[in-house]
């Protein structure tokens, strides 16, 4: 899967959150780890575990899950000779209790969770190693019963504590008053008597130490001496005996290396499981139903990262339709509706249930697609076209019948006859392949595009034309509008610059920044009859209505010299300046460039003989003013260094 569009689709966030809800630092490295799966009966088979799971947890079940506090160390160190500690085992005997209850749990909840409760039969319950843990450690210490050698020698330290504690005790009732304080101290490990340094020689012993002041000595007594030496030295054996007891004990648990390792995943793909489930709760999340046939069908889906904060989306493409083109104003939800679609089917197809209504269907794909933003950092920004080309080529090198191509504003960033031309051929190329396509733009011609071709569907997200508010509602099989005259309508431009912008916007502007209405300088045009009006339709919007004045029907004739036809596909208007070719292609000059397009494809809207003066010189229309000048300075004479330059045709 593609991991640029996974970080544009914030994949990574979810996993962020995710990784909140595990306990064990297995099932953490399971979230990191998790990536979208590309075939349908793997995404089916993990779906169903987190739904059974979230079963579990709605009837109120709590997992009897291991922490694994403690295990990846011992998992590391086992086989390596190593000695594992007290703390060690009091860890593994929790690790297998633990286990021993989960394994129970499961057992009793095969019929609610059939697939789950199957993976803790696979479990082991090591009650040999349990009880000899038990029967060795006691309280993070080794037990007398460990061993019959260390039982002995314990039993002997506590013959020779008792009396030493006993000699002790008469010392300091016999030198009470000559000591500094009525305490025994220890100095490295053996019992000593604090006493005044003036003192010192009425007892009979060795200093060990002196406090800082010097006023006070350490003074281990000579009747002390042979049985604290005797005493060191049963406590050396004690070490020995314990370092066998724990020897043994690591020995015997490495004989269950396997049992353990089997254990220790097996609570880790539950803790993995447990934490999707305990996500799916939180955010509302629904099992789905698949396909690998590029049908995507989301009642009332939600962004996870919003939640109720979002407006329900309800969104379909695949089966009468492959590619949707969305549009509608700035901020109305379009490129929110994108992330929707994308972030979900990566989601689901990681075996997370998502936020939708039961009955939704996803496809999986192979390779997920997303030119969403540029994608640089400041320091490396691009242009905004640039970053679209290098996102675009990245998704033309996988596009095929298994891809979703998720397209943000198509066309922007440059040119817009020329990214509406760009942009309709890589359309074009993506529906070839049979990709899924999901696409916003603003722009009319990529609209008029989709509503014309097989395969394609607008939709729109709702406005509020009365509140200026969005709706962050879907309609789909509608194209929408940027309300950008609306808006700036309500915001107070006044209405003579709107319907001026409307008709820049229908007809374009000629170099005297004259509509395609005045084509004609203003003396030959032809006048206008009583109560008719000599304007051209501008493109609609779902919710733009403009008076076309007097539309005449689509006449037989074949197209001629100064005709204004219509371009269904570009929406727009322009006139014939050579007629049909042997091939059927008709040259239409449409805002100063001139078009090859197959008569098929154009309407006639106006005869010349309604738009010119008999004999009018359609040069003037045709021709640049510079053409037009030289042309007549070659007709009178030979002008050395005099040319003409004429643009090719597209």
């Amino acid at each position: 899967m593609n991991e640029k569009a996974l970080l544009r689709l914030e994949y990574g966030k979810i996993k962020e959150i995710l990784r909140g809800y595990a306990i064990s630092y297995l099932g953490k490295k399971h979230i990191e780890e998790m990536m979208p799966i590309t075939f349908s009966k793997g995404v089916r088979t993990k779906l169903n575990e987190t739904a059974e799971v979230k079963s579990l947890l709605e009837h109120g079940a709590s997992v009897p899950i291991s922490s694994l506090e403690g295990i990846e160390q011992i998992l590391m160190l086992l086989g390596t000779g190593y000695v594992f500690s007290e703390k060690d085992f009091s860890c593994i005997h929790q690790f297998i209790t633990s286990c021993t209850q989960l394994i129970k749990y499961m057992a009793s909840k095969s019929d609610l969770a059939p697939t789950i409760s199957s993976y803790a039969a696979s479990m082991f319950d090591m009650e040999k190693l349990k009880s000899e843990i038990e029967r060795s450690i006691r309280n993070g210490q080794v037990t007398d019963t460990a061993s019959k050698e260390l039982m002995k020698v314990r039993k002997r330290i506590t013959v020779f504590e008792d009396r030493l504690k006993t000699k002790l005790d008469s010392l300091m009732n016999k030198h009470r008053s000559i000591l500094q304080e009525n305490i025994i101290s220890t100095r490295n490990g053996r019992y000593v008597l604090p006493v005044k340094k003036e003192h010192r020689k009425q007892v009979k012993g060795t200093v060990l130490d002196e406090s800082a002041s010097g006023q006070t000595v350490y003074v281990e007594p000579a009747e002390l001496i042979s049985i604290q030496f005797e005493l060191s030295g049963l406590k050396a054996e004690e070490a020995r005996e314990e370092i066998k007891v724990l020897s043994d004990l690591t020995a015997l648990t490495e004989s269950f290396s396997h049992e353990i390792q089997v254990n220790v995943e097996t609570v880790g793909t539950y803790d993995f499981l447990i934490a999707k489930a305990k996500y799916a709760l939180a955010i509302g999340g629904s099992n789905v139903e698949l396909n690998e046939d590029g049908i995507i069908q989301l009642l009332d889906a939600r962004h996870p990262l919003l939640g109720k904060h979002m407006v329900p989306l309800n969104f379909e493409i695949g089966l009468k339709y492959k590619s949707l083109i969305i549009t509608g104003p700035n901020t109305g939800g379009k490129t929110l509706a994108l992330k929707t679609v994308g972030l979900l089917t990566v989601m689901v197809q990681s075996g997370l249930l998502v936020p939708v209504l039961e009955g939704s269907l996803f496809s999986v794909y192979k390779n997920v697609a997303v030119d969403i933003g540029d994608g640089q950092s400041i320091e490396h920004a691009l242009s905004t076209f640039s970053a679209h080309i290098r996102n675009v080529i990245d998704i033309l090198e996988i596009a095929d019948h298994s891809t979703l191509v998720l397209i943000d504003e198509m066309a922007s960033g440059t040119d817009p006859g020329e990214g509406v031309g760009l942009s309709v051929a890589i359309l074009e190329e993506l529906h070839k392949r049979e990709a899924t396509v999901v696409a916003t733009t603003h722009f009319t011609e990529i609209k008029n595009f989709a509503s014309s071709t097989p395969g394609f569907e607008n939709a729109r997200m709702e406005f509020d034309a009365a509140t200026l508010q969005p709706l962050y509602q879907l309609r789909i099989g509608e194209a929408g509008s940027s309300y950008a005259f609306l808006i700036a309508l309500k915001l107070g431009i006044p209405l003579d610059i709107i319907n001026r912008s409307r008709e820049i916007t229908a007809n374009g502007l000629s170099n005297n920044s004259m509509t395609t209405g005045e084509l004609l300088p203003a003396d030959s045009r032809r006048p206008n009859r009583p109560n008719e009006a000599l304007t051209f339709p501008t493109h609609r919007d779902h919710d733009t209505e403009v008076d076309i004045g007097e539309k005449n029907p689509v006449s037989e004739r074949s197209l001629q010299l100064g005709d204004l036809v219509y371009v269904p596909y570009l929406d727009r208007r322009g006139i014939v300046y050579e007629t049909e070719d042997s091939r059927g292609q008709v040259g239409v000059m449409i805002q100063k460039q001139k078009l090859k397009i197959n008569k098929k494809r154009l309407k006639l809207q106006i005869e010349n003989k309604d738009l010119y003066p008999e004999n009018y010189d359609l040069d003037i229309v045709f021709e640049s003013k510079e053409n037009r000048k030289a042309r007549k300075l070659m007709n009178r004479k030979h002008m050395k260094g005099l040319t003409i330059v004429i643009k090719p045709e597209e």
